[in-house]
């Protein structure tokens, strides 16, 4: 058993915990831009391989030494294109994917000496020039077919099969229930990540191309109205994630100071003077994932004096990349693993809210996860759940669609097993729930309704 541990006198959850101009300095750019000479200097590490690994590691098969070539020629506007004929949110995942467990892992220049073509920083440099240009649109639609089609969800994959559709000539409505279009890369990433409303304004350069309409705060919540969008519309796409958290199913979870990280995360995404923003002097948040860290790394920056990432298993077995166990460690987060939790501690004396989050150490029996016996405790203002998302719509079951493992079963092209209906990203079974691969799903599906729709 772990030694007793005291208690916080009170609940300390308050905002301005920081002097006004830090909240500027600690949200600003993560990972600051590239300069032209910089860029050009990069590019010239790429050896321009045959068969590249890199575009093969790549879920949406961008043709890595192609763009990289046209950025050491000075051609940034060619360097987008083919980074943005692959994938239309080619800036947002340059901000956001994992390129150091996907196409930089493999890099030759990694493999050969240790350090790869720093690939993703690259992308967003010639993505950036684009958008930041006097013509910022490469694309321009197809002649108008008369179809239709039905996007639930704005996110990567549902802005992804809109714009795939609309520039073959299809009109697409989609429908979203938050008050903005772009899915997690809108409410649900740090803010470090993606500052200066590059969602929103990637999501503009989207819609630019025409036969795209945005409808928002609108919500499923029958089979009636997931009926009348299949009769109404030549095809419909599902894309909308994920819509409910797990819960830690432990006593006490529905205390004042215990909510899902993601939620936090939304919140903070959405305030514009983050001064105004509580957060407690403890804050405990509770799992192993990406949206773990951003939302421990993200407290801490608000000022929180302690904060405790804790995950049930190992480090190997996170789904946060080393590099982002890395990042929350440097910015002051405290990681720890083999810890469960078993129950949330009321406050003695403010019953109604944490006081601390009581943890049982795990091993690995026989391969499974089993209880020690000895038990940690760690005081909390604050606890953050990041345990994971699910569907959470039982309208999807209702409807006739088969569901695997409570996502919603697709074959290659994501086409369901209701005519006419196609899913992808977080909401489709199978997935490894990155940004980059949402926005294939999305790609893959507009093609494969395309080819539907017209006979080709």
């Amino acid at each position: 058993m772990s030694s007793p541990v005291s208690l916080p006198p009170s609940p300390d959850v308050r905002p301005g915990r920081l002097p006004a101009l830090a909240y500027a300095q600690h949200f600003a750019d993560a990972s600051p831009r590239l300069t032209p000479a910089q860029a050009v200097l990069e590019a010239e590490r790429c050896l321009y391989c045959f068969d590249a690994p890199c575009a093969t590691a790549c879920p949406t098969h961008i043709e890595v030494p192609s763009f990289i070539k046209r950025i050491a020629d000075g051609n940034l506007r060619g360097a987008a294109r083919a980074i943005l004929e692959a994938n239309p949110l080619g800036g947002m995942c340059a901000r956001v994917c994992p390129t150091e467990n996907l196409c930089e892992a493999v890099c030759v220049r990694h493999t050969q000496e240790g350090t790869p073509v720093a690939i993703g920083r690259l992308q967003r440099h010639a993505v950036d020039a684009l958008l930041e240009s006097a013509r910022p649109q490469l694309f321009t639609r197809a002649t108008t077919t008369g179809k239709k089609v039905a996007v639930l969800g704005a996110g990567p994959a549902g802005l992804a099969c809109a714009h795939t559709l609309a520039r073959l000539g299809h009109d697409v409505v989609v429908f979203d229930a938050h008050a903005k279009a772009g899915g997690l890369n809108e409410y649900g990433l740090a803010r470090y990540k993606t500052p200066d409303n590059f969602a929103q304004r990637e999501v503009q350069w989207l819609l630019d191309i025409g036969g795209i309409e945005i409808r928002t705060n609108w919500t499923l919540e029958s089979v009636a109205q997931l009926n009348a969008l299949r009769q109404g519309y030549d095809a419909l796409f599902l894309g909308m994630g994920l819509r409910s958290t797990h819960q830690l199913g432990v006593p006490s979870e529905d205390l004042d100071g215990v909510m899902d990280a993601i939620a936090f995360i939304a919140t903070l995404r959405q305030t514009k003077d983050l001064a105004t923003l509580p957060v407690g002097r403890r804050v405990v948040v509770i799992g192993g994932g990406m949206t773990a860290v951003d939302a421990a790394v993200q407290s801490k920056l608000l000022g929180a004096e302690s904060v405790h990432l804790v995950y049930r298993r190992g480090p190997a077995a996170m789904s946060a990349s080393v590099a982002e166990q890395a990042w929350a460690q440097t910015h002051g987060v405290t990681i720890h693993h083999w810890l469960a939790p078993v129950d949330i501690l009321a406050h003695p004396d403010h019953s109604g809210h944490a006081s601390a989050v009581r943890f049982a150490r795990q091993s690995l029996v026989a391969g499974k996860l089993t209880a020690t016996g000895e038990i940690e405790v760690m005081p909390a203002d604050m606890v953050l759940k990041a345990i994971g998302q699910q569907l959470g719509n039982p309208v999807l079951a209702q409807a006739g669609l088969t569901l695997d493992g409570g996502r919603i079963a697709t074959d290659a092209t994501g086409a369901t097993n209701l005519r006419g209906v196609w899913a992808g990203g977080d909401c489709r079974a199978g997935g490894l729930d990155l940004t980059v691969e949402a926005v294939e799903h999305g790609k893959q599906s507009a093609l494969a309704i395309h080819a539907q729709l017209t006979g080709a």
